[in-house]
């Protein structure tokens, strides 16, 4: 029986969507992005677990026994309350935003970065893959959950390939329709293939999310609707069929012995559904709310000391995904075997640090950083732009509170000091290789997302 805390989230859900038609280009895509992940975590779990009811077992994320212990029905109950009321909250500023979105239709684009933004793109992609690869084979890569990487300076360089790949998705034209599906193709290849080898739902995603970002800069058919819809799904398909292919033996039978008592109906989406778990971040959340964690003041410290690198503050920084994990959930779980980094969620953080004025705080400001990651795809300097690639990139829009969020902007910032240096680079050369290079004129619309639908626009340009 659905309850009325989950038939609140789902109407909450449904408001954001119907928000998001009625608001232009990317932050329709956001929008959107941003409730059917919400709706994996808080409204496709729920009713599994209603509707089939399983028992808690040995690596099994989705049957919680917190859960269990209080009865499905009302446990789920419980947890999702502060869930729909932070929901809703997004819903009516996303409602908010769409009303003010109608009344500034005609304002103008903003307009676009130089003629070495795609070569400066083309540049951090291939330095990153470089990176990439050499993690990869010396076996510092990391993998989901994990607390640190074994080389912090090449996974950081590494992080140069997923901003290029997002920035060359959205960006790229070129003017051959065949070339466009092979390079885009190429690329979300590429990211699924890293997805796999870190084990991280967060690289396809960015990658399909980038797909969309493109397809509302230059106006949506119902081809290029139909494609997101199919990559996404694939995208999440094929990472736990590949998944499946890495792991031992002893765990893939694990995992059939896991599956099988779930309904059939059900099995398929299980590998999905594990990847979503906020859920779990909620059960965490209302098992602590009378327990004490960090104080608003806290938290404003935390968040303005993960800005600065760690060099420069001379203390070691709040992990916060590391602190929920031992702190939060393991107030409720023992975790004295495990170290993970989880995701929190904004809802979750917030009503663990201050009750629902916190989550109301926590929601606003994640609907803050969807405006930022708008305008910033808008902007000429490039440098702006790319902090708007690496919102894209990164899950802060749909699974990190605060803290998570702003250590995130803290990693992006120093990004985008190494891709200016790289772009200072990147311009020098080509006008010392190509005299001709600087008297060309700046496309028109490059960095710029555009606002209005194009219409006569091939189907995948």
């Amino acid at each position: 029986m659905i309850s009325v805390e989950l038939f609140l989230v789902i109407a909450a859900l449904g408001t954001i969507v119907v928000a998001a038609a009625f608001i232009r280009g990317v932050a329709r895509v956001f929008l959107i992005a941003q409730a059917a992940y919400w709706t994996l975590s808080y409204v496709a779990r729920p009713l599994v677990l209603l509707s089939v009811d399983p028992r808690p077992q040995y690596a099994d994320n989705i049957a919680d026994p917190r859960l269990a212990g209080m009865g499905y029905d009302h446990g789920i109950a419980m947890v999702l309350q502060p869930v729909a009321f932070g929901l809703w909250v997004y819903a009516l500023a996303a409602l908010a935003y769409a009303v003010w979105d109608r009344k500034h239709r005609n304002r103008t684009p903003a307009p676009a970065t130089t003629a070495d933004f795609i070569p400066t793109l083309a540049t951090i992609y291939a330095l990153g893959l470089v990176a990439r690869a050499a993690s990869y084979l010396t076996g510092s890569a990391g993998s989901a959950g994990e607390i640190q990487s074994s080389n912090a300076i090449m996974g950081f360089v590494a992080q140069l390939a997923t901003v290029g790949a997002i920035g060359l998705i959205i960006f790229l034209r070129p003017a051959d329709r065949w070339v466009t599906i092979a390079i885009l193709g190429a690329l979300l290849t590429v990211e699924l293939m890293w997805t796999v080898a870190v084990e991280s739902k967060t690289p396809i995603l960015g990658a399909a999310l980038a797909l969309a970002v493109r397809f509302a800069k230059y106006g949506w058919t119902r081809l290029r609707v139909v494609s997101i819809v199919v990559i996404a799904i694939v995208g999440i398909s094929a990472f736990g069929w590949l998944q499946s292919i890495k792991q031992p033996d002893y765990a893939s039978a694990q995992a059939l012995i896991t599956d099988s008592s779930y309904p059939p109906s059900v099995q398929p989406y299980l590998s999905v559904l594990r990847r979503f778990d906020l859920l779990e971040a909620a059960t965490d959340a209302y098992y602590m709310s009378t327990r004490t964690w960090l104080t608003p003041l806290e938290v404003a410290q935390h968040s303005l000391q993960s800005l600065v690198p760690a060099q420069l503050l001379g203390t070691e920084k709040l992990q916060s995904g590391t602190a929920w994990a031992t702190e939060v959930r393991g107030s409720s779980v023992n975790m004295t075997r495990v170290s993970v980094s989880l995701a929190d969620g904004n809802i979750n953080e917030g009503f663990v640090i201050a009750g629902y004025p916190g989550v109301a705080v926590g929601v606003l400001f994640t609907f803050g950083l969807l405006l930022l990651g708008v305008r910033a795809l808008q902007s000429r300097h490039l440098a702006v732009v790319t902090l708007g690639l690496a919102i894209t990139a990164s899950p802060i829009l749909f699974e990190r509170g605060i803290l998570g969020s702003m250590e995130v902007l803290g990693k992006s910032l120093q990004l985008v000091v190494l891709i200016w240096i790289i772009d200072m680079t990147v311009r020098e050369y080509r006008r010392r290789t190509d005299p001709m290079a600087e008297k060309q004129p700046a496309p028109k619309r490059l960095g710029a997302v555009a606002e209005v639908r194009k219409e006569g626009e091939e189907a995948w340009h």
